[in-house]
Protein backbone atom coordinates (compact mmCIF):
# COMPACT_ATOMS: atom_id res chain seq x y z
CA UNK A 1 0.00 0.00 0.00
CA UNK A 2 1.40 3.39 -0.96
CA UNK A 3 2.00 6.19 1.52
CA UNK A 4 0.68 9.55 0.44
CA UNK A 5 2.06 12.90 1.53
CA UNK A 6 -0.99 14.92 2.49
CA UNK A 7 0.91 17.93 3.81
CA UNK A 8 1.50 20.81 1.44
CA UNK A 9 5.15 21.79 1.25
CA UNK A 10 5.62 25.38 2.47
CA UNK A 11 6.93 27.91 -0.06
CA UNK A 12 9.92 28.68 2.14
CA UNK A 13 11.13 25.09 1.90
CA UNK A 14 11.01 24.73 -1.87
CA UNK A 15 14.31 24.33 -3.70
CA UNK A 16 15.41 26.53 -6.58
CA UNK A 17 15.21 25.26 -10.15
CA UNK A 18 18.73 24.47 -11.42
CA UNK A 19 19.68 27.05 -14.02
CA UNK A 20 23.16 28.53 -14.31
CA UNK A 21 26.24 28.25 -16.47
CA UNK A 22 28.16 26.71 -13.58
CA UNK A 23 25.42 24.14 -12.99
CA UNK A 24 25.58 23.09 -16.65
CA UNK A 25 29.37 22.83 -16.50
CA UNK A 26 29.22 20.61 -13.40
CA UNK A 27 26.57 18.41 -15.02
CA UNK A 28 28.75 18.07 -18.12
CA UNK A 29 31.77 16.90 -16.11
CA UNK A 30 29.67 14.42 -14.12
CA UNK A 31 28.24 12.90 -17.30
CA UNK A 32 31.48 12.92 -19.27
CA UNK A 33 33.41 11.26 -16.46
CA UNK A 34 30.65 8.67 -16.01
CA UNK A 35 30.33 9.15 -12.26
CA UNK A 36 27.31 9.24 -9.97
CA UNK A 37 26.35 11.94 -7.51
CA UNK A 38 23.99 11.67 -4.56
CA UNK A 39 22.81 15.13 -5.61
CA UNK A 40 20.98 13.54 -8.56
CA UNK A 41 20.22 10.05 -7.25
CA UNK A 42 18.71 11.24 -3.94
CA UNK A 43 16.96 14.31 -5.43
CA UNK A 44 18.84 16.69 -3.13
CA UNK A 45 17.07 20.06 -2.81
CA UNK A 46 20.41 21.88 -2.75
CA UNK A 47 21.66 20.66 -6.12
CA UNK A 48 21.17 24.05 -7.78
CA UNK A 49 23.18 25.96 -5.18
CA UNK A 50 25.93 23.36 -4.84
CA UNK A 51 26.43 22.70 -8.54
CA UNK A 52 26.41 26.43 -9.24
CA UNK A 53 29.40 26.60 -6.88
CA UNK A 54 30.97 23.59 -8.64
CA UNK A 55 30.66 21.31 -5.64
CA UNK A 56 29.08 17.88 -5.71
CA UNK A 57 28.76 14.86 -3.43
CA UNK A 58 30.01 11.85 -5.35
CA UNK A 59 28.28 8.48 -5.00
CA UNK A 60 30.45 5.37 -5.26
CA UNK A 61 29.80 1.59 -5.47
CA UNK A 62 27.38 2.26 -8.35
CA UNK A 63 23.84 3.60 -7.93
CA UNK A 64 21.94 0.52 -6.68
CA UNK A 65 21.61 -0.10 -2.93
CA UNK A 66 21.12 -3.47 -1.24
CA UNK A 67 18.94 -1.96 1.51
CA UNK A 68 15.39 -0.63 1.34
CA UNK A 69 15.13 2.36 3.66
CA UNK A 70 11.69 3.95 3.48
CA UNK A 71 12.96 7.50 2.99
CA UNK A 72 15.56 7.04 0.26
CA UNK A 73 15.16 7.63 -3.48
CA UNK A 74 18.26 5.67 -4.53
CA UNK A 75 17.50 2.52 -6.54
CA UNK A 76 17.19 -0.76 -4.65
CA UNK A 77 18.07 -4.19 -5.92
CA UNK A 78 21.02 -6.31 -6.99
CA UNK A 79 24.06 -4.11 -7.74
CA UNK A 80 26.55 -4.60 -10.53
CA UNK A 81 30.18 -5.53 -9.86
CA UNK A 82 32.36 -2.70 -8.56
CA UNK A 83 33.88 -0.50 -11.25
CA UNK A 84 37.65 -0.76 -10.76
CA UNK A 85 38.07 2.47 -12.73
CA UNK A 86 35.81 4.37 -10.36
CA UNK A 87 38.57 5.74 -8.06
CA UNK A 88 40.33 7.29 -11.06
CA UNK A 89 37.11 8.63 -12.58
CA UNK A 90 36.13 10.33 -9.31
CA UNK A 91 39.62 11.77 -8.80
CA UNK A 92 39.71 13.10 -12.37
CA UNK A 93 36.25 14.70 -12.04
CA UNK A 94 37.38 16.44 -8.84
CA UNK A 95 40.48 17.72 -10.60
CA UNK A 96 38.53 18.96 -13.62
CA UNK A 97 36.04 20.80 -11.40
CA UNK A 98 38.91 22.12 -9.26
CA UNK A 99 37.15 20.97 -6.09
CA UNK A 100 39.11 21.80 -2.95
CA UNK A 101 36.74 20.03 -0.58
CA UNK A 102 35.38 16.73 -1.87
CA UNK A 103 32.52 14.79 -0.28
CA UNK A 104 32.26 11.09 -1.09
CA UNK A 105 29.38 8.85 -0.09
CA UNK A 106 28.05 5.50 -1.28
CA UNK A 107 25.15 3.15 -1.54
CA UNK A 108 25.15 0.26 0.94
CA UNK A 109 26.70 -2.94 -0.43
CA UNK A 110 25.90 -5.78 1.96
CA UNK A 111 26.78 -8.14 -0.90
CA UNK A 112 30.50 -7.30 -0.58
CA UNK A 113 32.71 -9.13 1.92
CA UNK A 114 33.98 -5.96 3.58
CA UNK A 115 30.96 -3.85 2.65
CA UNK A 116 33.18 -2.05 0.13
CA UNK A 117 35.58 -0.57 2.70
CA UNK A 118 38.69 -1.45 0.66
CA UNK A 119 37.17 0.22 -2.41
CA UNK A 120 36.33 3.30 -0.32
CA UNK A 121 39.99 3.35 0.77
CA UNK A 122 41.18 3.21 -2.85
CA UNK A 123 38.92 6.13 -3.76
CA UNK A 124 40.29 8.27 -0.92
CA UNK A 125 43.92 7.47 -1.74
CA UNK A 126 43.46 8.05 -5.48
CA UNK A 127 41.84 11.43 -4.88
CA UNK A 128 44.71 12.41 -2.60
CA UNK A 129 47.32 11.36 -5.16
CA UNK A 130 45.76 13.43 -7.95
CA UNK A 131 44.44 16.34 -5.86
CA UNK A 132 46.98 16.90 -3.11
CA UNK A 133 45.40 20.14 -1.81
CA UNK A 134 41.85 18.74 -1.69
CA UNK A 135 40.28 17.92 1.66
CA UNK A 136 38.14 14.77 1.71
CA UNK A 137 34.97 14.17 3.70
CA UNK A 138 33.36 10.75 3.51
CA UNK A 139 29.91 9.52 4.45
CA UNK A 140 29.75 5.75 4.72
CA UNK A 141 27.23 2.96 5.37
CA UNK A 142 27.44 1.07 8.68
CA UNK A 143 29.46 -1.91 7.31
CA UNK A 144 27.35 -3.92 9.81
CA UNK A 145 29.56 -2.44 12.53
CA UNK A 146 32.71 -4.25 11.33
CA UNK A 147 35.62 -2.57 13.12
CA UNK A 148 38.18 -3.80 10.55
CA UNK A 149 36.19 -2.13 7.77
CA UNK A 150 36.16 1.11 9.76
CA UNK A 151 39.91 0.85 10.37
CA UNK A 152 40.55 0.28 6.66
CA UNK A 153 38.94 3.64 5.93
CA UNK A 154 40.51 5.47 8.89
CA UNK A 155 43.93 4.31 7.65
CA UNK A 156 43.24 5.97 4.28
CA UNK A 157 43.14 9.27 6.24
CA UNK A 158 40.04 11.18 5.16
CA UNK A 159 39.76 14.62 6.76
CA UNK A 160 36.21 14.00 8.03
CA UNK A 161 34.61 10.60 8.62
CA UNK A 162 30.82 10.71 8.56
CA UNK A 163 28.10 8.16 9.21
CA UNK A 164 24.45 9.20 9.49
CA UNK A 165 22.16 8.15 12.33
CA UNK A 166 19.33 9.30 9.98
CA UNK A 167 16.40 9.20 12.44
CA UNK A 168 15.71 9.07 16.17
CA UNK A 169 15.87 5.79 18.05
CA UNK A 170 12.14 5.00 18.24
CA UNK A 171 11.69 5.39 14.45
CA UNK A 172 14.86 3.65 13.32
CA UNK A 173 13.36 0.22 12.69
CA UNK A 174 10.32 1.78 10.99
CA UNK A 175 11.99 4.30 8.68
CA UNK A 176 15.44 2.75 8.11
CA UNK A 177 14.45 -0.90 8.60
CA UNK A 178 16.66 -3.90 9.38
CA UNK A 179 19.56 -4.66 9.17
CA UNK A 180 20.10 -0.97 9.96
CA UNK A 181 20.14 -0.44 13.72
CA UNK A 182 20.37 2.67 15.90
CA UNK A 183 22.91 1.16 18.29
CA UNK A 184 25.06 -0.25 15.48
CA UNK A 185 25.25 3.25 13.97
CA UNK A 186 25.99 4.87 17.33
CA UNK A 187 28.66 2.29 18.10
CA UNK A 188 30.09 2.82 14.60
CA UNK A 189 30.79 6.47 15.44
CA UNK A 190 32.38 5.46 18.76
CA UNK A 191 34.66 2.98 16.98
CA UNK A 192 36.05 5.69 14.70
CA UNK A 193 37.20 7.66 17.76
CA UNK A 194 38.51 4.49 19.40
CA UNK A 195 40.72 3.81 16.37
CA UNK A 196 41.78 7.44 15.88
CA UNK A 197 40.76 9.83 18.68
CA UNK A 198 41.57 12.99 16.72
CA UNK A 199 39.58 12.02 13.60
CA UNK A 200 36.80 14.54 12.92
CA UNK A 201 33.50 12.66 12.93
CA UNK A 202 30.11 13.70 11.65
CA UNK A 203 26.54 12.48 11.65
CA UNK A 204 23.23 13.66 10.23
CA UNK A 205 19.54 13.21 10.94
CA UNK A 206 16.19 14.00 9.33
CA UNK A 207 13.27 15.34 11.32
CA UNK A 208 9.61 15.65 10.47
CA UNK A 209 9.07 11.87 10.38
CA UNK A 210 7.08 11.56 13.62
CA UNK A 211 9.62 12.26 16.35
CA UNK A 212 9.13 14.42 19.44
CA UNK A 213 11.56 17.11 20.59
CA UNK A 214 12.69 14.85 23.43
CA UNK A 215 13.66 12.19 20.86
CA UNK A 216 15.91 14.66 19.01
CA UNK A 217 17.49 15.86 22.25
CA UNK A 218 18.19 12.22 23.14
CA UNK A 219 19.89 11.61 19.80
CA UNK A 220 22.01 14.76 20.10
CA UNK A 221 23.09 13.65 23.59
CA UNK A 222 23.94 10.17 22.28
CA UNK A 223 26.07 11.72 19.52
CA UNK A 224 27.89 13.87 22.08
CA UNK A 225 28.56 10.79 24.22
CA UNK A 226 30.04 9.18 21.09
CA UNK A 227 32.32 12.26 20.77
CA UNK A 228 30.88 13.23 17.39
CA UNK A 229 32.22 16.62 16.26
CA UNK A 230 29.60 17.74 13.71
CA UNK A 231 25.88 17.11 13.35
CA UNK A 232 23.58 18.06 10.47
CA UNK A 233 19.82 18.32 11.11
CA UNK A 234 17.43 18.80 8.21
CA UNK A 235 13.78 18.50 7.22
CA UNK A 236 12.74 15.19 5.72
CA UNK A 237 11.25 15.63 2.24
CA UNK A 238 9.64 12.52 0.83
CA UNK A 239 10.80 11.71 -2.73
CA UNK A 240 7.38 10.37 -3.77
CA UNK A 241 4.02 9.13 -2.48
CA UNK A 242 5.41 5.58 -2.34
CA UNK A 243 8.10 6.60 0.17
CA UNK A 244 7.74 7.22 3.89
CA UNK A 245 5.46 10.26 4.34
CA UNK A 246 6.31 13.63 5.85
CA UNK A 247 4.53 13.84 9.22
CA UNK A 248 5.19 17.55 9.79
CA UNK A 249 7.20 20.51 8.57
CA UNK A 250 9.48 21.76 11.31
CA UNK A 251 9.67 25.47 12.13
CA UNK A 252 12.83 27.54 11.83
CA UNK A 253 12.60 28.21 15.57
CA UNK A 254 12.71 24.50 16.37
CA UNK A 255 15.74 23.97 14.13
CA UNK A 256 17.47 26.81 15.99
CA UNK A 257 16.55 25.24 19.31
CA UNK A 258 18.37 22.03 18.38
CA UNK A 259 21.40 23.99 17.20
CA UNK A 260 21.60 25.92 20.46
CA UNK A 261 21.09 22.79 22.55
CA UNK A 262 23.88 20.90 20.78
CA UNK A 263 26.39 23.72 20.67
CA UNK A 264 25.94 24.48 24.37
CA UNK A 265 26.98 20.88 24.96
CA UNK A 266 30.00 21.09 22.67
CA UNK A 267 28.97 19.69 19.27
CA UNK A 268 28.98 21.77 16.08
CA UNK A 269 25.41 21.72 14.71
CA UNK A 270 24.20 22.75 11.26
CA UNK A 271 20.41 22.88 11.45
CA UNK A 272 17.75 24.05 9.00
CA UNK A 273 15.02 22.90 6.60
CA UNK A 274 17.25 22.22 3.58
CA UNK A 275 20.33 21.09 5.51
CA UNK A 276 21.76 17.78 4.34
CA UNK A 277 24.89 15.92 5.49
CA UNK A 278 27.17 17.47 2.91
CA UNK A 279 25.55 20.91 2.78
CA UNK A 280 28.11 23.68 3.47
CA UNK A 281 30.54 20.89 4.44
CA UNK A 282 33.66 22.88 3.63
CA UNK A 283 32.50 25.93 5.57
CA UNK A 284 31.65 23.84 8.63
CA UNK A 285 34.99 22.02 8.46
CA UNK A 286 36.89 25.30 8.24
CA UNK A 287 34.96 26.75 11.18
CA UNK A 288 35.59 23.69 13.31
CA UNK A 289 39.30 23.65 12.51
CA UNK A 290 39.52 27.36 13.38
CA UNK A 291 37.95 26.66 16.79
CA UNK A 292 40.29 23.77 17.56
Amino acid sequence: MENKEILKRPDWIKAKYPSSKEFSETLKVVKNRDVYTVCEEALCPNISECWKNKTATFLIFGNICTRRCGFCNIKKGTPLALDEREPNKIAEAIKELDIKYAVITSVTRDDLKDGGASHFSKVIKTIKNLNQETKIEILTPDFKGDEMAIKTIVDAAPDVFGHNMEVVRKLHKIVKKKPADYDISLDFLKKIKKIKPDMITKTGIMIGVGEKKSDVFELISDAIDARVDIMAIGQYLTPSTSHYPVVRYVSAEEFEEYKEYGEKKGIKVVSGPLVRSSYKAREVYNTLCHLR
